[in-house]
């Protein structure tokens, strides 16, 4: 079993010190909560072997290591059983795009992988390693992350920037035999996927009859338009800062022109106000505000998902005048869109059976039990499950080994 992540601390003893604002100032505990949290970091290392005499000793260190270490040597798959790399995940990045703070550092970008790490553990069982890489440049970060992969049964990429993210995603994929996984794109898809079916099965449609329109191009705006194409949705429209994605536009990037291929199958040009009349579905994941007249000019029974945070592109209040479901990335609203409903239960399930990528049939497979998990108490107001439902992990965790098997990347 993977040495277990906790952070061993009590209170007082996270408090002990002084992290000031200058020099004479008050130590920035004493002004914000945050701060005392975040205090000596959200997370440590602790063994799950204990180490009371010299036998003990001799047993987890020399001279019985070696033994152990000879086996892996004869037999490189080994490692998977007498280490803890099957079941431990990178959390990488280059802290280029964290959170909604953009390019701010490596060192800036460690809360937040710490955090994601401890959501691993919480809601998946997974253990993770925040690692924040003092590189931006797509080949060094590529050779950086498969030099460490040995020690890694996953990688979870995290907080870099489009376009870059695609590239770095497909070549670790291409030279790692081990789940490569983004999960600002894929993970917020699953997510957003699943909301939707549950969505279209509340109000009596088909992924089919739908059309949706997304707000933003970037990493999860083309991870979602790719899903819900997946998925059968019928046709989905993305809009970037200089209006929809189509075809006939000259100034696409190649994956924006890639994302022209399969989406806007009814050829709309223009803003993104003008391609939300007559839609079915709002799906924002790219800040900004939607004028309230467009979105009165969906189509009745319209389902809108404005994701940005804090401000969400459509405020609930407004949406409600005019949509039958309304979810945004807020926890103090109903319906929130969080990765972490996906994530742990997704690397959980590949870890499991050692899988050696993320498939896309994996992927639908962890939205439809994620969606499966609201069951009967399906409501506009509940049509994804809370990330403190237990239920939530074990059921995706379960479909995406399964998945897993199916499509034949399993190793056990």
């Amino acid at each position: 079993m993977a040495a277990e992540i906790v952070n061993p601390r009590s209170d007082s003893e996270r408090r002990n010190g002084h992290t000031e604002q200058g020099d004479g100032a008050e130590p920035l505990d004493s002004f914000d909560p945050a701060f005392a949290l975040h205090r000596g970091g959200k997370m440590a290392v602790q063994a799950t072997v204990p180490i009371r005499d010299k036998d003990d000793l001799s047993l987890a260190y020399t001279p019985g290591v070696a033994k152990v270490c000879s086996a892996i040597a004869e037999q490189p798959e080994l490692v998977h059983d007498y280490t803890w790399k099957s079941q431990v995940v990178a959390v990488v990045t280059d802290g280029t795009a964290v959170l909604g703070l953009g390019d701010i550092g490596p060192e800036a970008s460690l809360p937040v992988m710490e955090g994601k790490a401890i959501l691993f553990k919480q809601f998946g069982g997974v253990d993770a390693v925040p690692i924040a890489l003092n590189c931006t440049d797509v080949d060094e970060i590529v050779e950086t992350v498969v030099r460490l992969a040995p020690s890694f049964g996953g990688v979870n990429l995290e907080d870099i920037s489009a376009p870059r993210c695609f590239e770095i995603e497909k070549r670790l994929q291409e030279r790692l035999d081990i789940p490569v996984f983004h999960d600002d794109q894929h993970g917020t898809a699953v997510v957003t996927l699943a909301a939707l079916r549950n969505a279209a099965r509340l109000s009596g449609r088909a992924l089919g009859d739908l059309r949706a329109v997304i707000s933003g191009a970037g990493a999860a705006g083309v991870a979602i338009a790719k899903m819900l194409i997946e998925a059968g949705v019928g046709d989905v429209a993305v809009a970037d800062r200089k209006g929809v994605v189509s075809r006939d536009r000259e100034d696409l990037t190649p994956i924006k022109a890639e994302l022209a291929s399969f989406t806007n199958k009814v050829g709309l040009s223009g803003s993104l106000e003008s391609a939300l009349a007559g839609a079915d579905v709002f799906i924002g994941v790219s800040g900004g505000t939607v004028p309230e007249a467009a979105v009165a000019s969906m189509a009745e029974g319209a389902f809108v998902f404005a994701m940005a945070n804090p401000d969400p592109e459509v405020h609930p209040e407004v949406a409600h005048k005019y949509a039958a479901v309304v979810a945004t990335g807020r926890s103090d609203f109903p319906n929130q869109i969080n990765n972490v409903l996906a994530f742990p239960g997704i690397f959980a399930g590949a870890l499991q059976v050692r899988a050696s990528r993320i498939t896309e049939g994996m992927k639908l497979a962890a939205a439809e039990a994620l969606a499966s998990v609201v069951g009967d108490d399906l409501a506009a107001d509940y049509v994804i499950p809370s990330p403190f439902d237990e239920r939530v992990a074990p059921a995706v965790t379960a479909a995406v080994a399964a998945a897993a098997r199916a499509e034949g990347v399993a190793r056990r």
